[in-house]
């Protein structure tokens, strides 16, 4: 069985963080998966999934070590390129990458007890992103 479904969250860029567990929870729920994989994706090359506790410390901490990483205020040949301001965003994205597999069995995400699903949007300004949960299995 393969079973997929999009759904949209809007984000305000700059390390935006969302839960996104509880929909792709019911997005498996709706296809009966009991034993597969599922896949996230994200649609963009600005943006990136990843999991995390999803509580405001850690939250605030990755978006410090990513600074760090991929410090927005330093020269990108992209930004010289395009004009857009962006090119930072598009290294923290490639960084993290767009998409996450999670084994399922029983029905469950085989998430652990404090490990969530998380969009994090990493362009300069507000964007609506199109997030692919594709379910493999039985």
């Amino acid at each position: 069985m393969t079973f997929s479904q999009t759904f949209t969250v809007m984000t305000q860029g700059f390390n935006d963080t969302h839960d996104i567990t509880p929909k792709v929870e019911e997005i498996m729920r709706k296809a009966n998966l009991v034993s597969g994989v599922a896949t996230v994706f994200v649609s963009g090359s600005t943006a990136g999934i990843t999991t995390i506790e999803f509580e405001s410390g850690v939250v605030e901490d990755l978006k410090k070590a990513i600074e760090r990483l991929a410090p927005q205020d330093i020269h990108y040949d992209h930004d010289r390129r395009w004009g857009d301001g962006n090119g930072f965003s598009h290294v923290r994205a490639a960084l993290l990458g767009p998409s996450l597999s999670i084994p399922v069995t029983g029905g469950d995400l085989q998430l652990g007890t404090w490990q969530q699903i998380v969009l994090i949007d990493f362009d300069n300004r507000p964007r609506q992103r199109e997030i692919i949960v594709q379910l493999v299995g039985e």
